[in-house]
This record gives structure tokens, sequence and C-alpha cells, in this order.
């Protein structure tokens, strides 16, 4: 049996066709099924849907053999982008360019962010990804206190808990209709598809199958 993670919305969505170039067909809609574990037409094949910052931990610790999930989530999670993984069983084979986005600094549009950087302002800043913001900073030489939140990001600079965010920023609509501005561009932000390395020397063939599916509808789809 292989085992995928994948988490509900635009990943599972941009998913389905690599999954069907490689002859994987999901049996449940996961929007509308309370199934956390979906059948796929391939009865040795499975899908669990999971969170997706679960993702590399599924994987990692064995819960799945195969994940799909963005970059700023496996940052976070502390993976090595050198391919091999962080020595503790995940291995990344493949960037899918799928669910693209960015990760960028937002200010309030009357926040002089520019000058308060310039002046070595030490700055409060929200976000989900710290490890990304506070290495990003460090690296720009700007003190910086992080104040971690999971949801409605755009609200803390609009209350005052702070001074910029830190987060995803795809069409860039949320940030125009609160009042927002985009004032640094830290990385682009593509799927990634991880294995886990024991599961990789037991299951070679049927998971290499996929893997070497996955690789050859990479841009085709």
């Amino acid at each position: 049996m292989i085992t995928l993670a994948l988490s509900k919305g635009r990943i599972f969505e941009e998913t389905l066709p690599l999954l069907r170039a490689a002859g994987i067909e999901v049996l449940d809609d996961p929007e509308k099924s309370r199934k956390l574990i979906l059948d796929t037409n391939q009865p040795d094949v499975r899908v669990l849907v999971v969170r997706a910052t679960d993702v590399p931990t599924y994987v990692q610790f064995g819960g799945a053999d195969m994940g799909i999930t963005g970059k700023d989530t496996l940052l976070e999670h502390g993976s090595d982008w050198g391919g091999a993984g962080n020595g503790a069983g995940l291995y990344q084979p493949l960037d899918l360019q799928i669910a693209k986005c960015r990760i960028s600094v937002a200010v309030r549009a009357d926040f002089d962010y520019a000058s308060a950087v310039r002046q070595g302002s030490r700055l409060k800043v929200a976000t989900k990804y710290v490890a990304i913001a506070r290495e990003f900073f460090a690296n720009k030489g700007v003190h910086v206190d992080l104040i971690k939140l999971y949801g409605s990001m755009e609200l803390a600079p609009l209350v005052g808990m702070a001074d910029a965010i830190v987060d995803l920023v795809s069409t860039g609509n949320t940030l125009k209709a609160n009042r927002l501005v985009e004032v640094e561009h830290i990385m682009d932000i593509s799927s990634r598809l991880v294995v886990n390395q024991a599961a990789l020397k037991l299951k070679r063939e049927p998971m290499r199958k996929i893997i070497d599916a996955f690789a050859s509808a990479v841009g085709k789809v």
C-alpha cells in the first residue's frame, strides 16, 4: 500500500492532474466527504487528508509514504533544501510547480517601512512563518519582535498590534482590501513532493513509478 498525504484546497485540486498522469483517480471529494482516508482507483494507493502544516510530519514519521506541501511549510518544518532532506527521513525529489504564490512583507499603506528599516527601528512583525521571518530580517540586520498568528494576519497592523506582517500572497487582493501594501518580496513558493526515505527503500518500484509519472507531468498539466 502506498499512502499519499495531501491537504484540502488548492494543493489538492492542483495535484489531481498529476495523480491522473500516474493513473490514479481519487474516488472521494475531500470537500464533501468526512472521510480522512480516501480510496483511489488503485487498490494499493490511498490518500490521507491532513492539515497542510502536518504533511511533512506524517511523511517523516511514516504515517504516509509521500506527501505534497508548500515550500513555506517545509522551511518552517526545518527541511534542508539541498534535496536529501534534513536527515530525519525526508527526501524532496521534485518541485511540482503547483500552488504558486510568494511570501512577502506587508504594512499599512501609511507606514513608512523604508524609513523604519533604515533608521534601525525595532519592528513588531506578525506571522505564521516565524523561522522564515526571523532569518529574513536577521540577514537584513533588522531587529524584530515576532508575534505568531495562525490566521487573519492582515488585522495585526490595522489594530496596532504589529508594524508589519510576513505572509503568503497570491493575487494581493486581500492586502488591498485591508489597505495594506507589499514592501518586500521574500521568496517564491510552490509545492514540493516529499518522500519518506525508508518507505522508498521498501517500496521502491511502485513509489518510483509515481515519482517518475509526476516528473513527466510537471509543466504539462
